[in-house]
């Protein structure tokens, strides 16, 4: 028996599973935002209470390394490497991105050609996104960037294939990329759901990442704002 526990706060979602040999046993989640540090360890709690395991018989946890939300990557990455340390067990980051991926590859709503190309995308405020491209077996083919969207983004790469755009950065992007091979997937999440094929596939491959020393992919600098209804 391999078991998981998977956290994803990179985004507005917090979420977390339970997973034995790849398979899910329990989820929690709650996609309103701005909530993970309250509800984190709630989640992870609820867990264990409702499969009957404890922390002491997991085998791995694994964390969505970003890239995404500075905060959300600092919550779950924080809760994820204190586990580990506490229970003496290996650290497994995976891709947001690719995690997104693997949601959508999964779907059996979607129908996807084989050609095509998958390009999730997380939202990094104004017309900016984190993003990457991916082929149909979740095989990465065009590097994780974060990238502004204009009228022109991706023209190359349109020119010869179907793109299959998602994420919540990809709403926002619907009127500047309009290619007959941009095809946009609306109501796609990040989701501890997701992560939990890559994280069994990292476990059998002993692909862990060391708990002192690990850290996110921010991809850009931590920038402080301030909200508008505290402004002066």
């Amino acid at each position: 028996m391999t078991l998981i526990l998977n956290l994803e706060t990179a985004t507005e979602t917090c979420s977390a599973s339970l997973s034995e040999n790849g398979k899910l046993l329990a989820i929690k989640e709650n996609i309103d935002g701005q909530q993970h540090a309250r509800l984190l360890t709630v989640f992870i709690d609820e867990l264990f209470k409702e499969t009957g395991f404890s922390i002491k018989q997991l085998n791995a946890v694994a964390v969505s390394k970003g890239p995404g939300s500075y905060t959300g990557l600092r919550i779950g990455i924080s809760a994820a490497k204190g586990i580990a340390y506490a229970a003496d067990i290996p650290l497994i980051a995976v891709s947001t991105l690719q995690a997104l991926t693997h949601g959508v590859l999964n779907n059996p709503n979607i129908i996807i050609e084989n050609e095509s190309w998958l390009c999730p995308m997380i939202d990094a405020r104004r017309m900016e996104v984190y993003t990457a491209f991916y082929d149909t077996q979740n095989q990465l083919k065009k590097d994780i960037s974060a990238e502004i969207i204009d009228e022109q983004s991706f023209k190359d790469i349109l020119k010869v294939r179907k793109v299959l755009f998602f994420g919540n950065g990809a709403e926002k992007c619907k009127e500047n990329i309009q290619f007959p091979n941009a095809f946009f997937i609306d109501h796609v999440i990040c989701s501890a759901r997701d992560m939990i094929g890559l994280s069994y596939a990292a476990w059998q491959n002993k692909d862990f990442v060391d708990v002192a020393y690990f850290e996110p992919l921010y991809l850009k600098d931590f920038v402080a704002t301030v909200p508008r209804n505290l402004l002066g």
